[in-house]
């Protein structure tokens, strides 16, 4: 009996937890313009629009252009300054790695603030690329975490092992150190991708509305009225988050990567 209450509460947990994207995934197929659910007749005609519609087309292509750039930004912000991390342990170099986790763990509202202050001032604002350099400060925490994980897993020896065979720091790197962490270094992307894809109030807040991304659409499409199409995108987000994690989890130890110790402790 025990069993079977315990079942029935994390059910409904779960059910109060799907509920919301249960709701948006209905309205995202009603058959006319709508957002009443349960759905009115059944079309997926929605989800056509966010590629047959320039608008839509283009801001798909705006979020998914400054997600892979700005990923890949922050990986190669975090890759160095995780390796100095490891390879340097002075009591000081804790000093850069509060600075790599610092723009995450503040507001968001505050960190686009600030960013704004610093385009503006350089003359910048409004300039595609400063979104690209935001996001990449923005959610550098992420790789520098999970390569921070990576670099903690490598066992010393071996990186001495090679040294004392004659290998320099980048033969080291190349050739022992960057295998070994390469998980880590395509779950830390993999984590910015995702959350770049679904960030507004930075991109807003530092190219306004010279670069339109989809969740900046989102919020400009509600000016005039709402559309079954922005619950088609919100699934999209979602189902391309649940395939890129399903991924990392399904070549890679995913609880590993998220900092999680196995049984044996290692």
């Amino acid at each position: 009996m025990t069993s079977i209450f315990r079942k029935f509460y994390f059910f409904l947990i779960a059910l109060f937890l799907a509920l919301p994207l249960i709701v948006v995934a209905g309205v995202s197929i009603n058959e006319k313009q709508t957002l009443a659910f349960p759905p009115q007749g059944f079309s997926t005609s929605w989800y056509g629009e966010i590629f047959l519609n320039p608008e839509w087309r283009n801001a798909l292509m705006a979020s998914v252009t400054l997600a892979v750039l700005s990923a890949a930004l922050a990986v190669a912000i975090a890759l160095p300054l995780a390796w100095f991390l490891w390879r340097r342990v002075a009591p000081w170099a804790n000093i850069f790695q509060l600075l790599g986790v610092a723009p995450f763990t503040l507001p968001p509202v505050i960190t686009a603030l600030g960013l704004l202050t610093f385009w503006a001032t350089a003359g910048f604002y409004g300039q595609p690329w400063t979104a690209v350099v935001s996001h990449a400060i923005f959610f550098v925490t992420l790789p520098l975490v999970t390569l921070s994980l990576g670099f903690t897993s490598i066992d010393r020896s071996l990186v001495e092992a090679a040294s004392t065979m004659g290998a320099d720091e980048r033969t080291v790197f190349r050739t022992v150190v960057l295998p070994l962490i390469l998980p880590y270094i395509v779950s830390g992307y993999a984590f910015a991708f995702v959350l770049s894809l679904n960030e507004y109030i930075v991109a807003y807040m530092t190219v306004g509305f010279t670069m339109e991304t989809l969740p900046i659409k989102i919020f400009n499409a509600l000016r005039y009225g709402y559309t079954p199409t922005m619950a088609s995108v919100t699934i999209l987000f979602v189902t391309t988050a649940a395939v890129i994690f399903g991924l990392v989890a399904r070549f890679g130890d995913l609880p590993k990567l998220l900092g999680a110790m196995s049984s044996d402790g290692k």
